[in-house]
């Protein structure tokens, strides 16, 4: 967003790889976002596009999404037939992933019983929603490869599914947005406050515009802190985390927030 300006110009420089893609190459979209949605109805007519999402329109469709810590299960309607997946991560944003998976098989011709154990068998990048646990036994979600607002979204919505009694978010400073730097890390906190995160630990100078939104909306000053660097968030951590409890660690990679995790493990 810092170099760019607008999600309008990163998706214009996206779509630059269609420069290349020759007159029966396919095109592969997320027919729920909103950007590529509208560019569908403008050029359908122009490339051959498989479409996946939740949205009922899509050529590949999920549903009925079971959502649990340690991963999900959900259907796929593909050409009317329904499959059924399991996605050995957690989180929505990954049922999507999944989906998108199924669109490239269909559109190499492979086979739906291969791609499903794929997908069943598939292992994540680490630091990307790794789940590890705690010195005391808690669940910690390692997710501090990247963050942007998307995925800082993804990750708190997942968050504040999970049945644990207590939820930590730890985040950091989402880097490289320019401008709009502020906006973003205010929404980040509404999102926290939304999804009824128990505790919130913020580290970096700009997730304070998290603990600012955060409170705005309502939750307790008691509940959050704001720490100068990650040893703070450490000693807080080893005060509030109990064994039943699950941490969410969250934040751009060069808040090293990887030191945060190998402490509390």
């Amino acid at each position: 967003m810092e170099c760019y300006g607008s999600r309008e110009n990163i998706l214009k420089a996206k779509l630059e790889i269609l420069e290349g893609l020759n007159k029966n190459g396919t095109v592969i979209i997320n027919y729920d976002n909103d950007l590529l949605h509208n560019w569908y109805e403008k050029e359908k007519q122009n490339y051959n596009i498989i479409t996946y999402g939740l949205n009922k329109q899509s050529n590949i469709i999920g549903q009925n999404a079971l959502l649990h810590e340690n991963g999900s299960e959900c259907e796929a309607i593909v050409k009317g037939e329904k499959y059924k997946l399991h996605i050995p991560v957690g989180g929505e944003h990954f049922v999507q992933n999944s989906l998108c998976a199924i669109a490239v098989a269909q559109a190499l011709n492979i086979e739906m019983s291969k791609a499903i154990e794929g997908i069943a068998s598939f292992e994540l990048t680490k630091r990307r929603m790794e789940i590890k646990k705690a010195k005391n036994g808690a669940t910690i979600i390692n997710d501090y490869y990247n963050a942007n607002y998307d995925s800082m979204k993804a990750a708190l919505d997942y968050l504040g599914k999970l049945p644990n009694s207590k939820k930590i978010a730890v985040l950091g400073d989402m880097l490289e947005l320019g401008e709009y730097s502020k906006e973003l890390h205010e929404k980040v906190g509404e999102i926290v406050a939304n999804n009824k995160i128990n505790i919130l630990i913020c580290v970096g100078e700009d997730s304070k515009y998290i603990v600012q939104k955060a409170q705005e909306q309502g939750m307790n000053k008691s509940q959050i802190y704001w720490c100068k660097n990650n040893n703070e968030a450490i000693g807080i951590l080893q005060k509030e985390m109990k064994k039943q409890d699950v941490v969410l660690l969250k934040a751009s990679n060069c808040m090293h927030f990887a030191e945060i995790s190998d402490a509390i493990q």
